[in-house]
């Protein structure tokens, strides 16, 4: 007896009709859903709601700083409270922009305000005019409106990172404008980034700072249940898996978009298999099935210079005895000497060691520094993902199955 022939329309029928009902609302269980209340999160919207509500009494807020870890809630503070603001300020007819950016996509001078240009309506080629006219543009732009825009710079990390400038000249606009005004809301996951900051910059953005401090256990559980109403139907999520869930989110420095993504992914594999109920089980599953994707995903998509420092990490990694430590000098020799081989030109150890800073920050190793006494310190590094997952990943890329083979 043979099976039932493969058929892509009923195959795309079931998805569309599921046997189950596991989703009431599959948008809800995003990541990037924004709920109409976020739990926990009250007293940071306060002090956000202080500083940008001087806007409706004719003031000009001050700049903000947020800060903390990644998921706990930053971005989705910010645009709700800038969301209810626009709205009052439309009610009482205040002349309110509010711009967003993502400083890991929008991560150039030029790029910024070209972005906030277009933002109020001016229409500039993202490419090339110079710097400064396409300043002068928004500048002249903001001063016809008459108007306050309130930009908000996600990630700003990664901005400053590359250029200060447009940071810097940001902070210092409102001294050349007459009838409009900005205010500043910086985001950053970079604890540490604050004090990377040029000086003259650092003073004026961080006018009011706001932390966020990671979730617990139990505020992570009170956030799944209030998204479960909204997105699950009755019964779906297990006490068991919710348990779990908000306890993997908890390990993970309190991110609740972790918990929200690993129930979302278990409730797919719930919905495929025709079940009624995620358990712990199906957790466990999601965070496999998540890992894996992230992993990849992060690893497929490095700059060749990137991965090629990634790789001679590995390589050296299986090839030290255990417990020795990678160094980040052997890597860069190792790095080089790579280079050499395939015929590429190898960039600077400095260089090289800000790849290695993205790779930790990635996630893909770990560095730390070791004191060696009177012969100064050493900066190691451990892989933070096993050298096979590693290699099975980058040897997609011809010049890396080279270079292995």
């Amino acid at each position: 007896m043979t099976d039932k022939a493969f058929s892509i329309e009923d195959l795309l029928d079931k998805m569309a009709k599921p046997e189950v009902n596991v989703f009431k609302n599959r948008k809800v269980m995003t990541s990037s859903y924004i709920p109409k209340s976020l739990p926990n999160r009250e007293e940071e919207m306060k002090k956000l709601i202080l500083t940008l509500g001087v806007l409706l009494k004719g003031g000009t807020p001050q700049n903000a700083f947020l800060y903390g870890k990644t998921g706990i809630g930053k971005t989705a503070v910010t645009k709700s409270v800038i969301a209810g603001l626009k709205k009052k300020a439309d009610e009482m007819e205040i002349n309110l922009f509010t711009t967003y950016i993502n400083c890991r996509v929008v991560d150039t001078t030029y790029r910024i305000y070209a972005h906030l240009c277009n933002s109020i309506d001016v229409e500039v080629p993202m490419t090339g005019l110079p710097t400064d006219e396409i300043i002068s543009k928004f500048m002249t732009e903001l001063e016809k409106k008459k108007t306050h825009n309130i930009i908000v710079l996600d990630e700003i990390d990664f901005l400053v990172k590359k250029s200060s400038k447009a940071l810097y000249v940001l902070t210092r606009m409102n001294s050349d404008l007459q009838n409009s005004s900005i205010s500043l809301i910086g985001i950053t996951n970079d604890l540490q980034f604050k004090h990377l900051m040029d000086a003259r910059v650092r003073s004026t953005l961080t006018e009011r700072e706001i932390t966020f401090d990671p979730y617990t256990k139990p505020q992570i559980e009170r956030i799944i249940k209030e998204r479960a109403k909204e997105g699950l139907y009755d019964g779906v999520l297990s006490t068991p898996a919710l348990n779990k869930a908000a306890a993997a989110a908890a390990q993970e420095h309190g991110d609740a978009r972790r918990a929200i993504d690993l129930i979302r992914v278990a409730g797919e594999l719930v919905e495929s298999e025709a079940r009624d109920q995620i358990t712990e089980k199906d957790i466990e599953t999601a965070q496999n099935i998540i890992e894996s994707n992230a992993v990849m995903e992060v690893t497929r998509s490095l700059p060749l210079q990137a991965k090629l420092v990634l790789i001679s990490t590995t390589i050296l990694d299986e090839r030290r005895e255990k417990g020795d430590p990678i160094k980040s000098s052997e890597v860069y020799e190792h790095y080089v000497e790579i280079c050499s081989k395939i015929g590429m030109d190898s960039l600077t150890q400095r260089r090289v060691g800000d790849l290695i800073n993205d790779l930790d920050l990635l996630g893909m190793i770990s560095t730390s520094v070791i004191s060696k006494g009177r012969y100064g310190r050493s900066r190691v590094i451990t892989l933070s993902v096993s050298p096979s997952e590693i290699k099975s990943i980058l040897s997609v890329d011809p010049i890396i199955k080279l270079i292995l083979e």
